[in-house]
């Protein structure tokens, strides 16, 4: 599971910052999460692969969200792509972009689709045979949701000294991996935790987007592996973010502490700090397993 920091910046792109953007990549799939003002840009300057991305989750319809989307929209056009294109999004969202490519005469070569959301709890909102992704309800000042993958427990692993010792043939390799115990012909059976070992545990990961602090959204997130949290202010700012309904880096760290994650990736800073090590100084007090998001950084889990 790696992720790929676009841009973690609040609310305009600088000259050396951008707003929320980002890469997960699980297995072997490519998401993107959220779309800000250059987002396109940051994608070739991080070297991923525009035709990898088929599915674009938007949190919520501010710009410093999703002003990016049309963008690379139409650039997919111009490279020429064919594949299907999935955007998932609050309701709203199509009329958005269809507009503008409809007032622009600029339609795209490949098929767009759009989900849009608007409800007010969980739901899955993509599956497929490795991966799943579910909305996290969060409290914006518009409607917002954070998203959680999850990888599917995969096939259990060979062990191919004990299959060999009991001369299993090979034809029963998969029927092994699937969990199933094997019959020898002479009637014996052998269990399956004889023959394999366990699965790879599967990662998760979640996303919230800008929101209030909000406990509802502990028993979705419940020990997941990574959370990244918006932190746009400092606790001196805590009545700003309480009236703008954000959060502070302290926050964000309760809420990671109680939900029990293994580590908690900051970002979405005001710019109005110089240095978002403080966001970190500020958050290991209550919770220790903390990395900060920074525009162009990867984390690998």
């Amino acid at each position: 599971m790696k992720l790929t920091i676009l841009g973690c910046y609040a609310a305009t792109p600088r000259t050396f910052t951008n707003p929320t953007s980002q890469i997960l990549e699980i297995k072997n799939r490519l998401f993107l999460i959220d779309c800000g003002e250059g987002t396109q840009v940051q994608l070739r300057r991080n070297k991923i692969k525009f035709s990898k991305i088929n599915h674009i989750f938007i949190s919520h319809l501010h710009g410093d969200h999703f002003f990016g989307l049309i963008g690379l929209i139409s650039t997919f056009s111009l490279l020429n792509r064919t594949t299907d294109l999935h955007v998932h999004g609050p309701k709203g969202i199509k009329e958005i972009i269809m507009l503008q490519l409809r007032l622009s005469n600029s339609w795209t070569n490949y098929d767009l689709f759009f989900h849009e959301l608007d409800s007010k709890e969980s739901e899955i909102i993509f599956e497929d045979d490795k991966v799943t992704v579910k909305t996290i309800p969060l409290k914006h000042r518009v409607y917002t949701n954070g998203f959680l993958f999850e990888e599917k427990i995969g096939e259990r692993k060979l062990n191919l000294d004990a299959v060999q010792n009991y001369e299993i043939d090979s034809c029963y390799y998969q029927k092994i991996k699937n969990g199933k115990d094997i019959t020898l012909e002479d009637g014996k059976i052998i269990e399956n935790e004889q023959l394999s070992f366990d699965p790879i545990p599967a990662k998760s990961y979640a996303f919230c987007s800008d929101t209030v602090y909000h406990e509802d959204v502990i028993t979705i997130i419940k020990n997941a592996d990574v959370l990244y949290h918006e932190a746009t202010f400092l606790d001196s700012e805590e009545n700003l973010a309480s009236k703008t309904l954000h959060c502070t880096a302290k926050q964000a760290a309760t809420i990671a502490l109680k939900s029990n994650v293994k580590q908690l990736i900051l970002g979405h800073y005001s710019t109005r700090y110089e240095n978002i090590e403080m966001f970190k100084e500020e958050a290991i007090t209550i919770f220790p397993e903390i990395l900060l998001a920074d525009d162009g950084k990867s984390f690998e889990f």
